[in-house]
């Protein structure tokens, strides 16, 4: 086994696509974890421009991938990934920016070489099935405070999933949490506000959509993740829902691409 300290942050750039994720993803994992000797960043020539600014000001070697529409980022980064994996010595801790359920059978290589692996993902891009095969979770894009990597409290926003450094996950087990109804000093009144609560659930519409994204309105096709920002941000996104059930509500007045895991959109209707 080595001794080796070296830390590595692999960013698949076509699904972890924000700057601002970019730079809490880094801000929180030298918090916790230390310096990051390896930051890459795989995606298109088109997405990485778009990641300019931040892969300059944080040192983060882009990796341009051939123009193909199918899974060329995430095998490109995959390749590099278990190459750094038989290095001697080996990183004690590669971090796979992206939700994306494809780099599962990595994960698995990974840590059977006793590496410990961590994903960085913003919540609603995070793919269930994903979860259970990393050391641990970090969501970003959101105010919350968790277990970080190193298993010492801090608070920064980490969302663990019962790690430590010496044991890897092996079972993980849902805990319900019963929440205490509101007492009152009448049932009916209780019944009452949850029914208007209900009642007045905000509609969202294309129009609202519209407004505060005017950079769409020209057709352009623009990246999947930044818009959902956008969106979370003006509040018209709920952080349990996803951008894409959105657009997909109005086929009239956006398109997604690719259909099967879209990231972009565009407008076809204003």
């Amino acid at each position: 086994m080595s001794d080796s300290k070296m830390i590595a942050l692999l960013i698949d750039a076509d699904n972890f696509s924000s700057p601002a994720w970019i730079n809490e993803a880094i801000q929180t994992l030298e918090m916790t974890c230390g310096d990051i000797a390896i930051r890459r960043a795989y995606g298109s020539a088109e997405k990485l421009k778009g990641l300019a600014d931040v892969l300059r000001s944080r040192v983060i070697r882009p990796f341009v991938n051939l123009p193909l529409p199918k899974n060329t980022t995430d095998m490109s980064l995959a390749v590099d990934a278990m190459e750094l994996a038989c290095l001697t010595p080996r990183p004690k801790l590669i971090v796979i920016a992206s939700g994306d359920l494809d780099f599962v059978p990595l994960v698995v290589r990974l840590r059977e070489r006793g590496i410990r692996v961590v994903c960085v993902s913003e919540r609603s891009k995070m793919a269930q099935d994903a979860i259970p095969a990393y050391d641990q979770i970090i969501y970003v894009g959101e105010d919350q405070v968790d277990s970080p990597v190193t298993g010492k409290a801090a608070p920064v926003p980490v969302a663990s999933i019962g790690t430590t450094p010496e044991k890897p996950v092996e079972n993980i087990r849902a805990v319900k949490v019963t929440v205490p109804k509101a007492v009152t000093g009448k049932r009916g009144p209780a019944k009452k506000a949850a029914q208007k609560t209900t009642a007045t659930k905000a509609v969202i519409t294309p129009k609202q959509i519209l407004a505060v994204l005017p950079s769409v309105q020209n057709g352009q096709w623009l990246p999947l993740g930044e818009v959902a920002k956008i969106l979370h941000d003006k509040r018209l996104l709920a952080k349990s829902a996803t951008s894409t059930k959105l657009f997909r509500k109005f086929p009239d007045h956006f398109e997604l691409m690719p259909a099967s895991k879209p990231n972009k959109v565009r407008v076809i209707k204003s």
